[in-house]
């Protein structure tokens, strides 16, 4: 079967190295990315762009808009991009500077998507200051794939990361496809429902897990946390409207592909690890 890994990351953020070192041991390179995705039968990756300035200052309110994907100079075949927002930026004399700068990098022929992340940059998803994001998401038919649910980071704020937000984005934008990204978890029943009622949102089931096979395969274990995952997805009655993602390299990819199998019932396996991911991000291959 092959996989689209709908969520990755390949930006040189310490953190990330970090964790990639000690938790997940993952090799996270270019090689390790070409190898690692191969290896599991993984024909495309979306990455999502993030940039940090001044290390340890994640996430970096001074990063130039559009943020990419930094991690080598290098971008691997398989792998298409998501350009990241940041808002602080979208505001005052920079404004129409930094919309330029994004649009011009939607015209870059990897560029699939535009990603959000709400709860680490303290604004409401609703809020002004990403109305023209939304509008240039209509223009170029993009999806919009927003953080949800807990921040990798302790500068995030929570309230601004509830999946329940979407909703009133979601009706507001109809001609946008949006994507919550992880679930919304631990708000998984709240993305349930924004997912069941929006025909315009989806939901990704990245980045449930943090750590390396022995850490996916302890939580996997876990009835109560494989149940609570297990109740939004029976509660929207729609496999089709979830997609795989991993949160590479925040996990190691191979265990958690067969957590992500265990969740979901196999007759449903190609819809969640391929076809419905190819059809938002317009990937066919």
């Amino acid at each position: 079967m092959k996989i689209i890994d709908a969520h990755i990351h390949f930006s040189n953020i310490k953190v990330f190295r970090e964790t990639a070192d000690v938790l997940s041991r993952v090799n996270y390179t270019y090689k390790g990315h070409m190898d690692t995705f191969k290896k599991n039968n993984v024909v495309a990756t979306v990455a999502m762009g993030l940039q940090e300035i001044r290390e340890d200052h994640f996430p970096d309110s001074d990063c130039p808009n559009p943020m990419v994907c930094d991690l080598d100079s290098r971008q691997p075949a398989n792998m298409y991009t998501c350009l990241g927002i940041n808002p602080a930026r979208l505001a005052g004399d920079l404004k129409s500077q930094e919309l330029h700068h994004i649009e011009i990098g939607l015209k870059e022929q990897y560029t699939i998507g535009l990603k959000i992340y709400a709860g680490y940059y303290h604004y409401h998803i609703y809020d002004d200051i990403y109305q023209p994001i939304y509008r240039l998401a209509a223009k170029y038919q993009v999806p919009v794939v927003i953080h949800t649910g807990d921040t990798y980071s302790e500068q995030g704020i929570l309230k601004y990361a509830h999946p329940l937000n979407v909703d009133e984005l979601a009706v507001a934008n109809r001609d946008v496809t949006f994507v919550i990204a992880h679930i919304g978890d631990p708000w998984v029943m709240d993305c349930a429902e924004v997912v069941y009622k929006n025909a315009n949102v989806y939901a990704d089931l990245s980045g449930l897990i943090v750590g390396d096979r022995q850490q996916v395969e302890r939580m996997a274990g876990k009835k109560h946390f494989v149940d609570h995952l297990k109740r939004a997805l029976v509660y929207t009655d729609n496999y089709k409207k979830f997609i795989f993602g991993s949160d590479w390299p925040l996990v190691d990819l191979n265990a958690y592909i067969a957590f992500i199998k265990g969740l979901i019932p196999e007759a449903h396996h190609e819809d969640v690890f391929y076809k419905t991911a190819g059809k938002i991000f317009n990937i066919n291959l």
